[in-house]
């Protein structure tokens, strides 16, 4: 009640008013968290709502075609990539400021990633640089050998204010689609340095952000950083001095709403104008009451883990028993959004590398059967993690899910023990951090556009969630994922894909849509697969 009260009180304090708007609407846009943002460094992030908020204040060099995960010029207007894959050069945009009056050009981006090459000790933990770690691969120096020395960056040049020269120890052909990601934004130079963006603290498990980090993101974007009361609110307002077109919106408040009947409800009040990640089952009820439905393209995938630790997985007969007795086509039509895609790879069909000649497994459960007596587990009893008070835009409801394969398994002569678990930290750290686990319900929401970003995080070794180590697999992923041809590259992620089916670690489920949700005055919300939304182009009715 007293976040709900806290929206309200924006709204009816002056800040909801048109001020000189000229679209003649309100001028303060209230979107719904599911929680405070981690860190509003997005160099420091890897969470949803932390990158929600760090897209209205900061850009990177490349963004996203509207409506698609592809990439685009941002504030790099275009660029160029040597034969070898090696060296990229950028065409920075002109006459562009950061927040605090510092000019954006060929510096501030060698700052940027000379930065990001050179974290050291804490800011190295996954907790926080994760992105440039999973993409680059290391940083210039490292204790952990792993680590050290090992990434693809090599060095940024400046020839002049409107150019920037990148080049690489060896090719990253995902580079261009992964520097979409707001973690890789440009930021100021200047305001880091002033407020101490590298001074964290703390432990690798619980470090302690910098003042910058928590009160000065400073970015090109369209709206600057007011506040953030932790807990309950971040406020955005509209930059000034934007290069690009500032829109109606001048006012963005976060508040946070964690439970989704309490963001459903501050909808129905007028408290909110939109949220995210609406549960299947109230999609039907709020469009019937008036309000907007607005889904994202599926880039996602929704996956039946099968763990080979477990010694009754083990075997590719009952895997292949399992992945027959599934039922994908009620599984999607029962628990899953309208529009949902069933899966047939671990890739969503718009990334290149997504094949039609992957083995399939159609609902068949005499065929099933018939594996297990095969495999001698027709008396089969397996353990079947999912987790519990959780809504992921893949996985909108886990326990429904479950007992809709559960009841497809037993169906078959499978007895199922389930296991439910708390999502976080408990339900994670078992699924990808030990061997106590049987089959299990996870899956992804993609970064950018690459198949890497899909299969190498799922199946790099090592595979601790799949209980399995085959070298000719990680080498192949691995191998595909540096082909310096296009057309090599996605041959070689199309095998790839088809050799993962073949060994069946786990069973692609759907590609669920995500869906959002507005006040009939809301216009032109900008959906994005890759979440990659600014509110500068909302408009709002009175």
């Amino acid at each position: 009640m007293a976040l709900t009260a806290c929206a309200a009180s924006e709204r009816e304090g002056g800040g909801g008013e048109a001020t000189g708007s000229d679209e003649g609407g309100r001028d303060t846009f209230i979107f719904a968290a599911s929680a405070d943002p981690a860190s509003l460094d997005p160099a420091f992030a890897n969470d949803g709502e932390s990158f929600r908020v760090a897209r209205q204040i900061f850009e990177g060099l490349v963004g996203t075609q509207p409506g698609t995960a592809d990439p685009a010029p941002l504030l790099a207007e275009d660029w160029e990539v040597s034969e070898d894959g090696l060296t990229y050069t950028f065409d920075l945009k002109e006459d562009v400021t950061f927040h605090d009056g510092t000019p954006f050009d060929g510096e501030a981006v060698c700052a940027n990633f000379e930065r990001w090459n050179n974290f050291t000790g804490i800011q190295q933990s996954e907790s926080l640089s994760y992105y440039w770690q999973k993409v680059n691969g290391g940083f210039a120096s490292s204790d952990v050998p792993e680590l050290d020395g090992t990434g693809k960056y090599d060095s940024c040049e400046a020839p002049d204010a409107s150019t920037a020269v990148i080049t690489m120890k060896s090719p990253l052909p995902e580079f261009i689609s992964a520097l979409s990601l707001p973690a890789f934004s440009m930021q100021s130079p200047t305001a880091m340095e002033e407020y101490g963006a590298d001074d964290v603290t703390g432990a690798a498990d619980a470090p302690i952000l910098p003042e910058y980090a928590t009160a000065h993101p400073t970015g090109t974007g369209p709206y600057v950083f007011e506040s953030w009361t932790s807990g309950q609110e971040v406020v955005l307002v509209g930059n000034p001095d934007y290069w690009g077109e500032q829109g109606q919106i001048q006012r963005i408040v976060f508040p946070v709403i964690s439970d989704a009947t309490a963001r459903r409800q501050a909808l129905q009040a007028g408290d909110i104008d939109g949220y995210d990640l609406v549960g299947p089952a109230d999609v039907v009820a709020l469009e019937e009451e008036g309000f907007q439905i607005v889904n994202r393209e599926p880039f996602n995938i929704l996956y039946l883990g099968m763990n080979q630790a477990n010694p009754e997985l083990a075997d590719l007969k009952v895997r292949q028993a399992i992945a027959h007795a599934i039922n994908k086509e009620a599984l999607v039509a029962q628990t899953l959004p309208e529009g949902t895609e069933v899966a047939t790879n671990f890739v969503p069909p718009s990334v290149a590398g997504w094949s039609d000649q992957v083995a399939t497994y159609e609902y068949d459960p005499e065929k099933a059967k018939a594996l297990l007596a095969e495999a001698g587990k027709s008396n089969l009893t397996i353990d079947f993690n999912y987790p519990t008070n959780v809504s992921r835009p893949y996985m909108p409801t886990p326990e429904q899910v479950f007992q809709s394969i559960s009841a497809d398994l037993q169906e078959v002569g499978i007895t199922i023990n389930p296991v439910p678990e708390p999502w976080s930290p408990e339900y994670l750290d078992r699924m990808q951090g030990t061997p106590d686990h049987g089959l299990h319900l996870l899956g992804w929401t993609g970064d950018y556009n690459d198949t890497y970003n899909f299969i190498g995080v799922f199946f790099g070794a090592p595979a601790n969630e799949w209980g399995f180590n085959d070298p000719e697999l990680f080498e192949m992923i691995g191998d595909a994922r540096y082909q310096t041809s296009v057309e090599d590259q996605t041959a070689a992620y199309e095998a790839a894909n088809e050799a993962i089916l073949e060994r069946l670690p786990g069973v692609p489920l759907a590609h669920p849509v995500p869906s959002l949700a507005f006040s009939p005055k809301v216009h032109e919300y900008p959906a994005s697969p890759v979440q990659d939304e600014v509110f500068n182009v909302i408009t709002l009715d009175d």
